[in-house]
């Protein structure tokens, strides 16, 4: 492509100096005062060596070299420009027609040796790990030990079992997140979530263990007690969606892995940005059906072992955004995640408070969006809407952001 464009330039300049030559030398048809066409073509040079001179590429070339001089192929240096926010438009600007074909004049005006180059080898792709392979079974493990306990004690034994729960499967959970393919992708300063994420995240857990039973007490002039933490209280506990969210730990963590070595091997066969993201866009859905394929099994498990209903809806949708929101935080896209979980948290919370306001003089009418829902399709609605909705937005931002070369480029410029 360079000796395209080297060529390109030097036909100009040929076409000026021989014009420059035939001015100086030829005989000048208009006579002999030189006023003829000597007068039009010297005022034409300057513009002509402007022209031949300017050279926005390489200028490209100087602000992105050390990409461009590590890059093992074009694609590479595509995604590096796509991360730093070079579109199509902004290759037209370089008279290129796209940023691929950008990219491929940047990588053939890198200097390199002129022996053969072997077939650009992508690197190593993410290998399986027996460390994060055993991580991201503990947070189910711990939790069917805490669901045993609560089943098998009483009083203040179960009492101190589910106070204990919450730091033994949250440290389960964070450090099957630091390690293997749910954590931070390197490249950039590795930040963990924020405060407000990890609240948003425990609120929903949380609704999704007492959050039906709860708003079913609420509707119906309650609750008159605390919970027992029983499925069989008078305020029921759902410990089978719970117990089969903790469980998909480990096939989250697989499906995760998926996703990164078949896009890492995309990436090495694609010609182009459309085509990388044309391969990644059904193998991003299928990761995800996949996954809520294997959280259905373990609901399906979890309801029969404890004997309790499975409420595939509300821990369906849950998973879904709660995958979603992990893999955008794992490639560096954390405020979209962060929004849209606090979004779901506050929504599904307004839900009985809502219940509650409606009991106030004057205020039944904050109760009647509530009620009507859940007099239609039960207390269980309300999760699944919620959830449901916030896990097609994410879905729809991953679709934009997580199928782009960038996202899984080997330099890591674009996490």
């Amino acid at each position: 492509m360079s000796g395209g464009v080297g060529r390109t330039a030097g036909e100009r300049g040929g076409t000026t100096m021989s014009a420059r030559v035939d001015g100086e030398v030829g005989e000048n048809p208009a006579g002999s005062d030189g006023t003829g066409p000597v007068a039009p073509e010297a005022s034409s040079r300057p513009a002509t060596r402007r022209r031949g001179t300017a050279d926005p590429v390489k200028a490209l070339l100087h602000q992105h070299r050390d990409l461009c001089e590590r890059a093992v192929d074009a694609l590479e240096i595509a995604a590096g420009l796509e991360a730093h926010g070079v579109t199509d438009r902004t290759a037209a600007r370089f008279r290129h027609r796209d940023v691929f074909s950008l990219a491929e004049e940047l990588y053939a005006r890198v200097p390199r040796d002129d022996e053969p180059q072997s077939p650009a080898d992508p690197g190593p792709g993410p290998r399986i790990r027996t460390d994060w392979v055993l991580l991201t079974l503990l947070p189910g493990a711990l939790a069917a030990l805490v669901a045993a306990g609560l089943l098998l004690t009483h009083g203040q034994a179960r009492l101190l079992v589910a106070l204990g729960a919450p730091l033994l499967v949250g440290g389960a959970v964070a450090a099957a997140l630091r390690r293997g393919p749910l954590a931070t992708r390197p490249g950039t300063a590795v930040r963990q979530p924020a405060l407000g994420t990890r609240v948003s995240v425990l609120c929903l857990l949380a609704y999704a263990l007492l959050g039906d039973g709860f708003l079913a007490a609420v509707i119906s002039g309650g609750p008159d007690n605390a919970p027992t933490l029983a499925p069989d209280g008078p305020w029921p506990v759902a410990l089978a969606p719970t117990l089969a969210l903790l469980l998909s730990c480990a096939p989250a963590a697989w499906c995760a892995h998926l996703l990164a070595a078949v896009a890492h091997r995309r990436l090495a066969g694609s010609r182009g940005l459309e085509d990388f993201t044309a391969a990644a866009r059904p193998l991003l859905l299928g990761a995800l059906a996949l996954y809520l394929a294997a959280l259905a099994a373990l609901l399906a498990v979890s309801a029969a072992v404890l004997r309790e209903p499975s409420a595939t809806g509300q821990a369906l949708a849950l998973g879904a955004l709660l995958l979603l929101a992990r893999l955008l935080t794992a490639y560096h896209h954390r405020h979209a995640p962060a929004v849209v979980l606090g979004a779901a948290a506050i929504a599904e919370l307004a839900a009985p408070a809502l219940v509650s306001t409606g009991r106030l003089p004057g205020c039944g009418f904050a109760a009647v969006p509530v009620q009507r829902l859940v007099d239609a399709w039960g207390p269980a609605a309300v999760p699944v809407l919620v959830c449901g909705a916030a896990a097609v937005a994410l879905l729809v931002h991953a679709l934009r952001t997580l199928t782009r070369a960038s996202a899984h480029a080997p330099t890591g410029a674009a996490e």
